[in-house]
């Protein structure tokens, strides 16, 4: 039977006892083997372990054993409303019979050509099997977006790096855990959240004193969360990290891999890393940006993706972010209720981060064990436009009274002193008979030409100056506008950008453009310049990476642009200029290059540039990634 084609509804059976003494719930099996073995395994899921075949999967060995010490007895989950199956030819024969009771109908992949309009035609919640190189922009973006907010279309998927992984992670959805393991943890570099009882929590603190990797490896836990900053392929935990790494997998020629894939060492203590496909949990929270990218627009070669890597470890369910988002302490804490009570993380989390994002960050690969509707976001007041003179003073404020600039930061004398200057002028302008309201207007932009030009130099000695800060600061203490607008990001991928309303006098709204490739694109506050920025997405080492900038700016008038690279490239590089003034118009866009020269020593891996603007007082950045590979001979 090939569920992709099949309407036949299934009864949701009663959980059911192991296979009894033996090998466990799980059984690996040859290829040739496998479909037999699944066709028994329906006939009598109570005497039967799960089949897994590992036929150039030796890998997975390790990982059914160590599953087989997670679960104790199997049970077929509830099933969802409807199930699709991508590209059922590339998978093991077997494979859409074991999936066919976790949906109740399956209709046909072709449906998805138009993933936009699919729940229009077909209502329910939704199963999604198939490869991780199916699992592209299209169709999922589009039934992520539509899924979101409620569990009428909720979305599952169950994926695997290659056929054998996919039936794995079939196999995986039929086990229930054994009533020993029953931990809870969850390991943070970015907050030092409560530690709420029953929950084992570690932050930044306990990694400096604490063996993590034996802490990791050394438990069984029923639910455990990685948060940190890191890339597809990592999470960070101090010196520790979470590694996505599979030795076992051959490597894919000519894409992109991080330092080690070249020969180099690990950006941390090579003794510190913990293989994520070792970890022994039911279920993987990875709380890092980027940590379970859609396969076209990862940034890594397969080889290794943390959520290729948890996928084949022993976990039932792997909840990865799709993309970036700014989960905290709100996130943690209602994570860990959740835990507590065995509720959905993946509802919980979205629920949690409605108020920040317009769409979902978190996606689930395993069946459900329930579905919440997370609560609508509260609509913010409208905005209204201000005039130059208005907008100045709104940014004076926002940068003066708020703590985002600390009180000896060297900007604030000359803030101050213009803030006098703004105060009167909006207070009393039809007292000041000796100037005119043109004379005012060209007073107010010379003060802002020499704070921009001041802002930008600073910017470009210092890029970690607090003044970059803003989109953070000012995003903590707003709420989200309903209104997303669909654009296109500098890869020329789609995007959303959405705007936070401030919810103080002080904090400015902040408009953030948002790619599922390349992450959190641009920021910039209202009537600031625009920036895009074009550039190859590789470069040698040694050589050097042209950069188109497009500027647009929010008003006639001279603008400072520049560009800079991380800390860790800076020694490598040269940035060509540093800044320059521009004449910018509303009207079009205007290019402005940059080129970054490369050390022949610059370590291969992936790296990202920010190329920044400032005019009146407003600073709008845009970010690209691009890796550098080794040079040929």
């Amino acid at each position: 039977m090939n569920p992709a084609v099949s309407d036949q509804r299934h009864q949701q059976p009663s959980a059911v006892p192991g296979p009894g003494p033996g090998p466990g719930v799980f059984h690996p099996v040859a290829l040739d083997r496998y479909a037999d073995a699944v066709a028994e395994f329906l006939a009598a899921p109570g005497r039967t372990p799960v089949p897994v075949p590992v036929d150039g999967r030796a890998d997975l060995v390790p990982s059914v054993t160590a599953a087989n010490g997670l679960y104790e007895g199997l049970r077929v989950p509830a099933p969802l409303d409807l199930g699709v199956v991508l590209g059922a030819e590339e998978l093991p024969p077997g494979v859409a019979e074991l999936a066919a009771p976790l949906a109740r109908r399956w209709v046909d992949e072709k449906e998805l050509d138009d993933a936009a309009g699919f729940h229009d035609r077909h209502a329910g919640t939704l199963l999604v099997i198939g490869r991780y190189d199916s699992l592209n922009l299209s169709p999922v973006r589009s039934l992520l977006l539509s899924t979101y907010r409620g569990p009428a279309h909720a979305l599952t998927l169950l994926s695997g790096r290659d056929g054998a992984s996919v039936a794995w992670n079939v196999a995986k959805q039929y086990a229930f855990a054994g009533r020993d393991v029953d931990a809870l943890g969850l390991f943070t570099d970015t907050d030092r959240p409560p530690h709420l009882p029953g929950v084992q929590v570690f932050d930044d603190r306990d990694f400096e004193r604490a063996d993590i990797q034996g802490e990791v490896l050394g438990t069984r836990w029923r639910r455990v969360v990685f948060q940190g900053h890191g890339k597809d392929d990592s999470v960070n935990l101090g010196e520790f990290t979470i590694c996505g790494l599979n030795p076992a997998v051959p490597a894919v020629p000519g894409l992109l891999g991080p330092r080690c894939a070249y020969g180099l060492p690990c950006y941390k203590p090579e003794d510190k890393l913990i293989p994520l496909h070792r970890v022994e949990a039911v279920e993987v929270v990875l709380s890092a940006c980027n940590s379970g990218p859609l396969a076209d627009l990862a940034l890594y070669d397969p080889k290794y993706q943390l959520l290729l890597n948890a996928l084949d470890g022993p976990a039932r369910t792997v909840v990865s972010a799709v993309s970036v988002h700014d989960s905290d302490r709100p996130e943690n804490v209602a994570w860990m209720r959740t835990a507590l009570v065995g509720a959905d993380s993946v509802d919980t989390l979205n629920a949690s981060l409605a108020g920040s994002h317009p769409y979902p960050a978190f996606m689930r690969f395993g069946m459900p064990d329930e579905l919440e509707e997370a609560p609508p976001a509260p609509r913010p007041a409208d905005h209204r436009p201000d005039p130059l003179l208005l907008t100045t003073g709104r940014r004076l404020t926002a940068l003066l009274a708020s703590e985002l600039l600390p009180h000896n930061h060297a900007l604030r004398p000359r803030l101050t002193k213009l803030a006098r200057k703004v105060d009167l002028w909006a207070a009393r302008p039809t007292h000041l008979a000796d100037q005119s309201p043109g004379e005012i207007h060209a007073s107010l932009a010379a003060d802002l030409q020499s704070l921009d030009h001041t802002v930008a130099e600073q910017v470009a000695d210092n890029p970690e100056n607090e003044i970059m800060n803003y989109p953070a600061y000012f995003g903590d203490r707003s709420s989200l506008d309903p209104q997303v607008r669909e654009v296109t990001c500098h890869c020329g991928r789609p995007a959303q950008e959405f705007t936070r309303r401030g919810l103080l006098p002080y904090v400015l709204d902040t408009t953030c453009a948002v790619c599922m490739r390349c992450g959190d694109v641009t920021f910039r506050v209202p009537e600031a310049p625009a920036l895009l920025a074009y550039a190859d997405d590789e470069v040698e080492q040694g050589g050097v990476l042209e950069v188109r900038a497009a500027l647009t700016a929010s008003r006639p008038g001279p603008v400072r642009i520049g560009l800079f690279v991380p800390t860790y490239l800076r020694e490598d590089t040269v940035v060509e200029p540093r800044t320059v003034k521009v004449r910018g118009t509303a009207d079009h866009p205007r290019d402005v290059t940059f080129r970054v020269r490369f050390a022949a020593g610059t370590a291969p891996q992936a790296y990202y540039f920010t190329v920044f603007a400032v005019q009146d007082l407003a600073v709008s950045t845009a970010r690209r990634h691009f890796g550098v590979v080794p040079r040929d001979a």
